[in-house]
């Protein structure tokens, strides 16, 4: 029997930025929710210094996905090289390397290989892949990019702003849990939930869609992928955002009380759309307006959504 047909491709981007600084950003991959668009969340699930297996939760081609790869790490050579362990149909298997090359000065070139091949070589499967790398690499290239740079200037928080909520409850994890878990009943549980829509194309994966009412009436829609972990967290990440952020990530992290009871979380990290202020909140509004108004209206419906919470989990204490 012929082998089944494979790709081998590769995308490439010149970042003026130090090659060691780029090496960082796409070794820790606790921040790549916050860099690369396609990433959901990532977890490290074992390794040592050199190498390392991480669970990958990502978009493809409009649908979520979640694999295992194994990462094999050398800061001399600016290499990681990476091959999925556990892939999910149309794909058969795939590996792949990050090559971060010097340009001299504070210049690089980051080269990301892929190879990869189709369950029992179907052609449409191939064809999917090929469009779901090609999409991803050339968005994650850029988002890098622009985040190193950034970085690089001295100015990568400035737009980017991360803020936590919290209320302790008397109650059990797993109601809380159950609570923040089953968002397909919010519009009737929360007051600024006016639609909701939930999918979960698999277990602990789950699409919400909903339209939420702000303090002046007006209504925006949001779209995220959701990653629940029972009964201790459910991180997130909005693939369809306001006009005002270009990026939102959040995580409720739901933890023991040494007294008894949980602490329950709401943290966000947001990235402010700055071509976006003066529209959303008039032509004078700055940049440090603007993360005001996002931290109290985010932490208004997160306050809101954890005082509901509690009150459901201390109902069934």
């Amino acid at each position: 029997m012929p082998a089944a047909p494979h790709r081998e491709v590769e995308h490439d981007i010149a970042i003026a930025a130090p090659p060691d600084a780029v090496y960082r950003l796409i070794a820790d991959v606790g921040n790549w929710p916050q860099i690369f668009g396609p990433t959901v969340h990532v977890e490290r699930v074992g390794g040592a210094d050199a190498w390392e297996r991480i669970r990958i939760w990502a978009t493809a081609n409009g649908t979520a996905k979640t694999w295992v790869s194994r990462r094999d790490l050398d800061p001399g050579a600016r290499r990681i090289a990476f091959h999925q362990e556990r892939s999910q149909p149309p794909v058969g298997g795939m590996s792949g390397e990050w090559v971060i090359e010097p340009l001299g000065g504070d210049r690089c070139r980051v080269r990301l290989l892929h190879a990869y091949h189709a369950v029992d070589g179907d052609p449409d499967g191939l064809a999917w892949i090929d469009r779901a790398v090609d999409t991803n690499s050339r968005a994650e290239l850029g988002a890098l990019a622009e985040h190193a740079e950034l970085a690089h200037a001295g100015s990568a928080d400035g737009p980017l702003l991360t803020f936590d909520d919290t209320v302790d409850v008397d109650g059990h994890a797993k109601d809380v849990y159950d609570f923040l878990n089953e968002a397909g009943s919010w519009d009737t549980r929360l007051p600024h939930v006016a639609r909701v829509s939930l999918e979960e194309p698999d277990p602990g994966l789950q699409i919400l869609e909903m339209d939420t009412t702000t303090r002046d009436g007006g209504r925006h829609t949001t779209r995220s992928v959701r990653v629940c972990r029972p009964h201790t967290a459910i991180h997130y990440k909005q693939i369809q955002v306001p006009a005002l952020m270009s990026l939102h990530t959040g995580s409720w992290l739901i933890g023991e009380r040494a007294e008894g009871g949980v602490s329950v979380t709401s943290r966000h990290t947001i990235r402010i759309n700055e071509a976006a202020i003066g529209t959303v909140l008039g032509g004078g509004a700055s940049l440090t307006e603007a993360r005001g108004f996002v931290r109290e209206a985010l932490g208004a419906n997160s306050r809101a959504t954890l005082g509901h919470a509690k009150a459901y989990a201390e109902e069934r204490a």
